[in-house]
C-alpha cells in the first residue's frame, strides 16, 4: 500500500477558538499515528482567521511531544518569511527533542497577503532568492567545520528531512537539482501537476540526502458513510475557498444542507473556479474513495500521498481520515 500522510491546516471553525483547534490537532495526530499514517504536516499561514498554524515550529513541537512514532513536520515553512539560520535553529531544536521524526518542507511563497508580509519584516528582493536561501539552510544542517563563522546551535550535523514544496515547475526543478524529495500542492493548484512531476523525475540528480526521485502528492479526501454525506461535508472546503478568492477569508464555515446547495451559494464563475482548484479531490463513501485513490495513484504514480480534509466537525474529520486509511488499505 502506498504510504499515506496528513496535512492539517489547523482549522478554526465558526464558534470555536485557537485553543480548541490545537487540542483537535493533537487528537487527530494521535489517531493518525494509531491508524498508520506516516507523516503529520502543518503549514505556515499568516493573517488568516481560519488557520491557526502561523507559529508552525511551535505547533510541530506540540504534536511531536504528544505522539510517539509518527513523523511530524512542516508542509511547509515559507522561507521568504524567515532567515535560514533561524529555521535551522528551530528545526535543529525539534530534531534534538524528537530525533528521527522531524520533516522540514520549504516553500517560496509568503503564505499571506502583502500587508502581513511587510509586518513579518523579512525583506528580500523576490522569490528568486529562494534557491540560495535553501542552499544556505541545508548548509547549517551539515556537520560544523573548524573556524566556521556561523553555525546552527542546535542544528549542525542533525538529521532533518528537508523537502521542497511547489505548485509549478520552479520547485520541481529546484528539488531535482538539489536531490531533495518533492511535494506538489495538487490539493489546491493542480494545473501543472503532470508537467511538474515529470520534470522533477527527468531532471533529478542524486545527492547525499536522496539517491532517487521521491514524490508526494497532496489530495483532498473526504469520506463519510454515503456519497451524499461526504459531498455535504465537502461544502465547508468549497465555501472557504470561495471566501478566500473573494478576499474575505474568515473562520471555517459549517457545511451547507447538501452538496448541491453550493451551486446556489456561489456564482457559476466562482463554482467553476472551485472545481478547477479542487480538481484533485476524492469525495464519497469508502467504496467511492477506494476507487478514487486507486485511480489517482495509477495516473500519477506518487511515492506517497498527503491527504487533507477541511471538515467542520472534528469527529467527522477524524472519522474521514479513519475511513480513508481503511479504504486505501483494502
Amino acid at each position: 500500500m502506498i504510504p499515506l500522510s496528513i496535512l492539517d491546516l489547523a482549522p478554526v471553525t465558526e464558534g470555536s477558538h485557537a485553543a480548541q483547534t490545537f487540542a483537535n490537532t493533537l487528537d487527530l495526530a494521535r489517531h493518525a499515528e494509531r491508524l498508520g499514517y506516516r507523516r503529520y504536516w502543518l503549514a505556515e499561514h499568516h493573517n488568516m482567521p481560519g488557520i491557526a498554524s502561523a507559529a508552525t515550529a511551535v505547533l510541530i513541537g506540540h504534536v511531536a511531544g504528544g505522539t510517539s512514532d509518527i513523523r511530524v513536520g512542516a508542509g511547509g515553512i515559507m522561507l521568504p518569511n524567515h532567515a535560514p539560520l533561524q529555521v535551522a535553529e528551530q528545526f535543529g531544536t525539534l530534531a534534538s527533542l524528537y530525533p528521527g521524526r522531524i520533516d522540514l518542507g520549504l516553500g517560496r511563497a509568503p503564505g499571506t497577503d502583502q500587508a502581513a508580509t511587510r509586518a513579518l519584516r523579512r525583506y528580500y528582493e523576490n522569490a528568486n532568492e529562494f534557491p540560495a536561501d535553501v542552499v544556505e539552510l541545508l548548509g547549517y544542517f551539515e556537520p560544523a567545520t573548524p573556524g566556521q563563522a556561523v553555525r546552527a546551535v542546535p542544528g549542525a550535523g542533525l538529521e532533518v528531512e528537508v523537502w521542497i514544496l511547489g505548485s509549478s515547475l520552479f520547485g520541481a526543478r529546484l528539488a531535482a537539482v538539489l536531490g531533495l524529495p518533492y511535494a506538489f500542492a495538487s490539493h489546491f493548484a493542480p494545473a501543472q501537476l503532470v508537467e511538474a512531476v515529470d520534470t522533477y523525475r527527468r531532471e533529478f540528480r542524486p545527492s547525499a540526502r536522496l539517491s532517487r526521485p521521491h514524490v508526494m502528492l497532496a489530495l483532498n479526501v473526504v469520506v463519510a458513510e454515503t456519497d451524499e454525506e461526504a459531498g455535504r461535508l465537502f461544502t465547508t472546503q468549497q465555501q472557504a475557498f470561495v471566501r478566500l478568492r473573494r478576499g474575505s477569508p474568515g473562520l471555517v464555515p459549517p457545511p451547507l444542507d447538501s452538496a448541491a446547495a453550493i451551486n446556489d451559494w456561489c456564482s457559476p464563475v466562482e463554482k467553476a473556479g472551485v472545481d478547477q482548484a479542487l480538481a484533485c479531490a476524492v469525495v464519497g463513501s469508502s467504496e467511492t474513495v477506494r476507487a478514487g485513490i486507486q485511480s489517482f495513484v495509477e495516473n500519477h504514480r506518487p511515492d506517497e500521498l498527503l491527504l487533507t480534509a477541511n471538515i467542520f466537525e472534528h469527529a467527522a474529520r477524524v472519522r474521514s481520515f479513519e475511513l480513508a486509511m481503511h479504504a486505501a488499505a483494502t
